[in-house]
């Protein structure tokens, strides 16, 4: 004899919606947060190999860290105007100085510029690892 589940109640729908919807969030923070910990990885070997890398070494690398910034910047600005999303502006700040900052290094290379790119990403990323309580 099999064993029938109960209905499901909409009130237990709605927890399963939003058991799904969180775990999902949760598995998107994660991924954002591996994919700027591997563009900080990126920049710090570039900042590492500085005197052997050729300027498209450093141009890809700085490439790859701007896309990931572009995403953060859309995804930023069109989220800004819900309340939900009270950290909107500062994403938005962040992606501007990024985006300055990778200009300035292709422009006039030095790599101590990269520090505060590689410190930035690994800040984001820590604070999209803490959980969402």
């Amino acid at each position: 004899m099999t064993r029938k589940s109960p209905p499901i109640t909409p009130y237990g729908q709605a927890a399963q919606n939003y058991a799904a919807q969180s775990q999902k969030q949760a598995t998107q923070r994660e991924t954002e947060a591996h994919i700027l910990l591997r563009a900080a990885k990126q920049l710090q070997d570039l900042q590492k190999d500085w005197d052997t890398i050729t300027a498209k070494d450093r141009e890809d690398a700085l490439k790859y860290n701007r896309k990931i910034w572009v995403m953060f910047y859309e995804n930023a600005q069109s989220n800004s105007a819900e309340p939900t999303h009270p950290t909107a502006p500062v994403v938005i700040n962040l992606a501007h100085f990024v985006f300055k900052r990778s200009m300035d290094i292709l422009a006039l290379p030095d790599r101590d510029k990269l520090n505060a790119l590689i410190s930035i990403n690994r800040e984001v990323a820590a604070g999209l690892m803490v959980s969402q309580k």
